[in-house]
């Protein structure tokens, strides 16, 4: 969609987001930008908090739904992205104790797993598929299961093929990883943990599937140590192994990494070294061919002195949270040959791009619709009012284009009156089901874009309404 569309108030107080704005000669409104359009933007103070900082995803496998999970100060909030440009505020999970600028989420099958260095908050289990039933949001959530094992974690990491969720950063094992089964979600059982290496701030767990036939199948922990990056054999919990570990030139703070796909190669972040150091942003390649034996393979110069914070792997693409330079998105497809090149960013920080904290704090890319989160918040800069950006390529194919992501239906929630959009498919039929699947309304035999119906008499509650026999999206009647 090339086009601008007002801002839509989804509550009447300080739930505004900005609609979807074009990349167009290098700025999308106030956002420099490459590549990327700025679907909505939902500010902080929507989520009744000062500040955000991590996000994760979740799509209801049931009928698509797509979920953005923000952490910010006070909680966990919850935010339904189907119509990514008029995104909806369902709610949020308050902290389990108090609040803090560091929050962190992840998500194993229909369950949200939640951390916070906040003390004494544990590990809070949420299961997502109440989202699916808000019918006067925002609501005010309370957790399904807690684990309290440990008190603080700086962030949790999980391995969804095996079950396991690791809190790290915590006061135990040395701040090491922690074990804990997540099999049955609202039963986690604490198993131990691993210490050897001494404090992890973040982390990563595979089942290894790389080139390194040694390993094959076991799952490996990577561990980003603030001074070396570790690499541990956990899949005997009662015995962890480590197997390796690497450090690099001019080290300040081992913050974070990602594997590539085929788990060759791990990409990390030191958070402060372009502080420190002065120079541009900075990302280290190593080579995971032979685990016991890594190397350095070369370093990625980015064009800014950004600080950069997290980054993740989708296919051929490195996605960055660069802090005040906002996302980059780096070709990696020719890694092998140390080459990767940035294709593309949005800049959700438009005040500068030096090195320090206040900007994009995580990137998630994993969404099968093209829509990317940014999440952000501020150390320093009192003016600055940051949030959720939502974000799509404008240049790279999407697998999925039909109809469903050009329909858009507001106001939503409503009182009354409802209306039916798109932007190129004209619409032919609507019908409205309840959540047993009655038909409550149809219409045919149309030919526009453009539709409004009056559903003032049916009950509050949630409904979903079909385009064209095809397109479906949920609504919210009050």
């Amino acid at each position: 969609m090339k086009q601008f569309l007002l801002s839509v108030a989804l509550f009447a107080s300080t739930a505004i987001t900005l609609a979807q704005t074009p990349c167009e000669n290098g700025m999308a409104g106030d956002y420099p930008c490459e590549g990327y359009d700025l679907q909505s933007f939902i500010p902080w103070t929507t989520f009744g908090a000062t500040n955000a900082n991590d996000s994760w995803g979740w799509t209801d496998p049931e009928d698509g739904t797509e979920y953005a999970l923000v952490g910010v100060r006070n909680g966990v909030a919850f935010v339904d992205i189907s119509d990514p440009v008029n995104p909806l505020y369902l709610g949020k999970l308050p902290t389990h104790t108090t609040g803090s600028l560091w929050r962190d989420v992840k998500v194993y099958g229909n369950y949200a797993f939640v951390v916070s260095e906040a003390g004494g908050h544990g590990m809070q289990v949420f299961d997502l598929t109440r989202l699916r039933d808000v019918s006067n949001p925002p609501e005010t959530f309370t957790e399904d299961a807690h684990e309290g094992s440990f008190g603080s974690a700086h962030n949790v990491v999980i391995n969804e093929e095996a079950g396991y969720a690791y809190p790290v950063g915590t006061s135990l094992f040395n701040g090491g990883p922690v074990f804990i089964n997540i099999s049955d979600p609202l039963n986690p059982v604490f198993e131990g943990g691993y210490g050897t290496d001494a404090y992890s701030h973040d982390g990563q767990v595979v089942t290894y599937n790389g080139p390194d036939t040694d390993y094959a199948g076991r799952e490996i922990y990577i561990g980003s140590n603030t001074n070396e990056v570790v690499i541990v054999d956990i899949t005997d919990k009662s015995n962890p192994q480590n197997i390796s570990s690497i450090g690099y030139s001019n080290i300040s703070y081992t913050h974070q990494g990602w594997f590539t796909d085929d788990h060759q190669y791990f990409i990390l972040g030191d958070e402060i070294d372009e502080l420190d150091f002065g120079f541009n942003t900075r990302n280290i390649i190593f080579d995971f061919s032979d685990l016991d034996n890594p190397s350095l393979h070369f370093e990625y110069t980015g064009p800014t002195p950004a600080t950069d914070h997290n980054a993740y792997v989708n296919g051929d693409l490195l996605y960055l949270a660069n802090y005040t330079a906002g996302m980059r998105v780096i070709d990696i497809s020719d890694i092998d040959n140390a080459n990767a090149n940035e294709i593309g960013y949005f800049d959700i920080y438009p005040e500068n791009n030096i090195a320090g904290y206040n900007g994009a704090w995580n990137v998630y890319p994993y969404f099968e619709s093209g829509n990317i989160l940014i999440t952000s918040l501020t150390f320093s800069d009192a003016d600055y009012v940051g949030g959720m950006h939502i974000v799509k390529s404008n240049t790279l194919s999407v697998t999925d284009q039909s109809l469903t992501k050009e329909l858009a239906l507001y106001p939503n929630p409503t009182n009354g009156q409802l209306t039916i959009a798109t932007t190129n498919t004209p619409i032919s039929s609507i019908a409205i089901f309840d959540l047993l699947g009655k038909i409550l309304l149809e219409d045919s035999g149309m030919n526009v874009n453009n539709k409004t119906l009056d559903i003032s008499n049916l009950a509050a509650g949630v409904y979903y309404v079909t385009v064209n026999g095809t397109a479906t999206k949920k609504i919210i009647k009050q």
